[in-house]
């Protein structure tokens, strides 16, 4: 395992600490938004990350959630989300994580995605394959996408932009064999690189919402595009991820007309 693999581990098991620490025992909120919120916890996350990578690689560029990004440069870069479901953590629902990810060249080459609660750690290294708890992990042998277990998201201006995901979640209730809305895209993208769901699809993502769950998909085998079906980047806003045998037709639910 590369030294990056590691460093990026002990990061988010700190991270996981911090959160293991605050659990159920009540948080501060700030709201960002009507629904967006954060909590002192993530703060705590984000600034123990950030202290670490600096003293180890105080060259590299930092994306975080809760920070000030510059998405420009050529520098290798460090895409971070400290607590990716933070309505479920204020509300003591044990549906969060830690992700974290390494930007070389423009490609994501290590992912890191840690939920403290069950103890489950996901890696992927780009040409190494994906892991959970050490054990390579491969996505669903699912074909047909009437007994496909899907998971989606809506984006936080849901009550007032109408590119918000409801009529996708419409046409899917009809297509798919059921479909799941637990609040954390990164533990959405790693519980499809393992098997547990067969697709998954959202807009209006951020980079270090999926950055280290992309490539954790793409090592167990798993497809990725947008919704036109060309090649996705973490920077964009439209998300496909499939085990790949249900992806065309995940593809032609989201072109029907609503």
């Amino acid at each position: 395992m590369e030294d990056i693999t590691k460093f990026a581990i002990y990061c988010a098991y700190e991270s996981g600490k911090i959160q293991c620490d605050h659990y159920e025992k009540g948080v501060e909120i700030r709201h960002k938004g009507e629904i967006d919120i954060v909590t002192e916890v993530d703060i705590a996350c984000q600034t123990r990350i950030i202290q670490l990578i600096e003293e180890r690689f105080p060259e590299d560029d930092i994306i975080s959630e809760e920070k000030t990004n510059y998405y420009g440069g050529t520098k290798n870069r460090w895409i971070i989300d400290p607590l990716d479901g933070t309505t479920n953590y204020a509300h003591g629902y044990p549906f969060f994580c830690t992700s974290i990810a390494y930007e070389q060249g423009g490609e994501v080459t290590h992912g890191v995605v840690y939920n403290p609660i069950f103890k489950e750690l996901f890696v992927g290294e780009r040409g190494n394959g994906a892991y959970l708890n050490g054990r390579k992990i491969n996505v669903s042998p699912v074909r047909d996408l009437k007994k496909a277990l899907l998971s989606t998201g809506f984006p936080y201006d849901v009550a007032t932009n109408k590119r918000n995901n409801i009529a996708n979640f419409e046409r899917f209730l009809f297509e798919a064999q059921a479909i799941r809305r637990d609040g954390s895209a990164a533990l959405n993208l790693c519980y499809l690189a393992c098997g547990r769901f067969d697709g998954f699809w959202e807009l209006k993502l951020n980079p270090w919402d999926v950055a280290a769950g992309t490539l954790v998909v793409r090592e167990s085998g798993g497809m990725i595009t947008n919704f036109k079906g060309e090649i996705y980047r973490i920077y964009g806003d439209e998300i496909i991820a499939s085990n790949g045998l249900v992806h065309q037709r995940m593809l032609d639910v989201l072109g029907k007309e609503p």
